[in-house]
């Protein structure tokens, strides 16, 4: 039997390397919201169950009527409203799932909305993954050699590249796993953890598996990347 997967969307960033006024998930990319590109990945996936998407809270009903009516996403059941950072938006989601009394039958993806390269082969290898490991992320080797600097920007070290992997989303996680992890996490100091995989790291032990994802799936942050997202999208 498969288990229940629902995706988190995190869609409540402003998106200031981007520069412009318009958040970098609504800019349009071949015709329409890079967030509604996104969306559609999971909206088509047999995989999916449910999404939760995570919006600015003065967005939530602009998201609604422009991108998930307008686009017939069916399966966004709650457009949820965003935290101050990252972290905060995830917990918001999180205690959606908690509430629920089959969350033991569930597998968390979470995802950034703004990258819109995802495709159903890495749902399918996350899922396959998280079913044995309980956590696991998809990434890539990283194809450069990578330097730890110091304070005057001089090289201290090199790590090994082929032990080097970019960490891209989504990351899929047993929902009592990655609601345990948020919720210790948010009663100590936090700042420091940068993905949800780190969150699981740091307060369960857990082991985090690495899955392979694409070089294309790269997340729209800068001018340059969106000009590269039309590249791909051709």
């Amino acid at each position: 039997m498969k288990e229940r997967c629902i995706a988190i969307v995190l869609a409540a960033g402003q998106g200031k390397r981007m520069g412009g006024t318009v958040h970098k998930q609504y800019l349009d990319l071949g015709g329409k919201p890079i967030l509604a590109h996104t969306l559609k990945v999971f909206e088509d996936s047999d995989l999916i169950d449910e999404v939760l998407l995570v919006t600015g809270a003065d967005e939530r009903g602009w998201v609604r009527k422009t991108i998930v009516e307008n686009y017939g996403f069916r399966k966004v059941t709650e457009i949820i409203s965003g935290g101050k950072e990252r972290y905060d938006s995830v917990w918001n989601s999180l205690q959606n799932i908690d509430q629920r009394e089959e969350k033991e039958n569930i597998y968390v993806f979470i995802h950034d909305g703004a990258r819109p390269f995802v495709n159903d082969v890495m749902l399918q290898r996350a899922y396959k993954e998280v079913r044995q490991s309980k956590a696991c992320v998809v990434g890539m080797p990283v194809k450069d050699t990578i330097k730890i600097v110091n304070e005057n920007l001089e090289a201290e070290e090199t790590p090994e590249r082929k032990r080097l992997w970019m960490v891209q989303t989504p990351q899929a996680f047993h929902a009592s796993l990655i609601i345990e992890a948020y919720r210790k996490m948010m009663v100590v100091q936090h700042d420091h953890v940068t993905d949800d995989a780190m969150a699981v790291e740091l307060m369960m032990q857990h082991p985090v598996k690495m899955v392979e994802g694409s070089y294309e799936n790269i997340k729209i942050t800068t001018p340059e990347d969106l000009r590269i997202a039309e590249v791909f999208l051709c």
